[in-house]
């Protein structure tokens, strides 16, 4: 089967949310992942959906505001961020949301999140894929600043997100993560990372993660999921942004095979 290669609309960020769908018409990705930002369009279901039907670009996923910038984008609460981003993508056609687990401080989301998460996906189609993340930096000291843990795998959720980048940031064995997470696999977020603990987000290829190796045998597992890149260009000029995001989907497509409906 062939595996879908979306565009996160994080990659073309600090350009608009409708920057991210016609750019990735442009060069021939198969969809988008909207990345919920504080940006309004990218919070409103019927802007995403103008977007997808005037670029001709399906929604594949989308991505709930986890980050410290949208802390209070659509709530505090995880868990209501999380059921507004299942509303969203039922309504634009996104077959998956990625989450992260919640921060330490989010006490009451973290007492229940992953009976929560379980109980949200009895109630919908949408795979809510929860994402790997890495330790954070605090006074020089590397700690666990996620609940239960950066590394979700061991709470047992029915589906995942592997990002290459966290992997890197977090000097896990990314090859290891991958068999743990097994056919819970649901998505992948293709990016690369130096190992810095730093969370980089590089184009893939570009690091040290083996992300030719990750896409080769997701190939051979029969993976069915999406893969979306998700790299960083918020510092790189227009035209290098271009290049990164272009050089990014050859990359999958040199590794993953041909895309639907494509020879």
């Amino acid at each position: 089967m062939a595996v879908a290669v979306g565009l996160s609309t994080g990659s073309v960020y600090p350009e608009p949310t409708s920057a991210g769908f016609s750019r990735a018409a442009e060069l021939g990705y198969d969809g988008v992942e909207v990345m919920v930002q504080t940006e309004l369009a990218s919070q409103n279901p019927d802007a995403i959906k103008a977007y997808s039907d005037r670029y001709r670009m399906p929604v594949l996923a989308v991505h709930s505001p986890c980050l410290l910038v949208t802390s209070t984008v659509w709530s505090t609460d995880p868990l209501v961020k999380l059921a507004r981003s299942i509303d969203m993508a039922e309504k634009v056609g996104a077959r998956t949301v990625v989450t992260h687990p919640p921060f330490v401080w989010q006490r009451a989301a973290a007492a229940s999140f992953t009976e929560s998460v379980a109980e949200l996906q009895s109630r919908t189609d949408v795979v809510i894929a929860v994402e790997n993340m890495f330790p954070l930096k605090v006074a020089g000291a590397l700690v666990n600043g996620y609940r239960p843990h950066w590394d979700p795998v061991s709470a047992g959720h029915a589906h995942y997100t592997l990002d290459l980048s966290h992997t890197a940031t977090s000097g896990i064995d990314t090859w290891d993560m991958y068999r743990r997470m097994g056919s819970r696999l649901s998505h992948l977020h293709l990016t690369d990372g130096s190992g810095s603990t730093k969370d980089e987000h590089l184009v893939p290829g570009r690091g040290a993660q083996p992300c030719a190796r990750i896409l080769q045998s997701m190939v051979a597992d029969g993976f069915s999921g999406s893969v979306v890149v998700e790299i960083s260009t918020r510092t790189v000029s227009a035209a290098q942004r271009v290049v990164d995001v272009r050089e990014s989907l050859e990359f999958a497509r040199r590794y993953l095979g041909p895309g639907p409906g494509r020879g």
